[in-house]
């Protein structure tokens, strides 16, 4: 772990948010610092857990997606490859 400085923070709350710190506060005993943090932890894990992994994020895309096609396209995907080049420009 790390130690460094803590970063200072200043925030305005409009009256709605002032009345929800108050009452967390009170009800949880808590000091701004540590709601703040929770907080922050929260929306940070909902951030991360929307993301997905590697594989979530490509099928979600639109990167990962299905097709036709031979059975065999994957053992013989240059011979098809040069037959589409082949009629769009020429052998050459």
């Amino acid at each position: 772990m790390t130690t460094s400085t803590p970063t200072r923070i200043n925030a305005r709350l409009d009256e709605s948010r002032a009345s929800k710190l108050e009452l967390l506060k009170r009800s949880t005993g808590l000091s701004v610092s540590e709601i703040v943090k929770r907080g922050i932890d929260v929306l940070y894990d909902e951030n991360q857990a929307g993301r997905g992994g590697a594989f979530e994020i490509l099928e979600r895309t639109g990167f990962i997606g299905s097709g036709e096609g031979p059975g065999d396209l994957s053992e013989r995907y240059k011979e098809e490859l040069s037959a589409i080049l082949g009629a769009k420009h020429g052998h050459r």
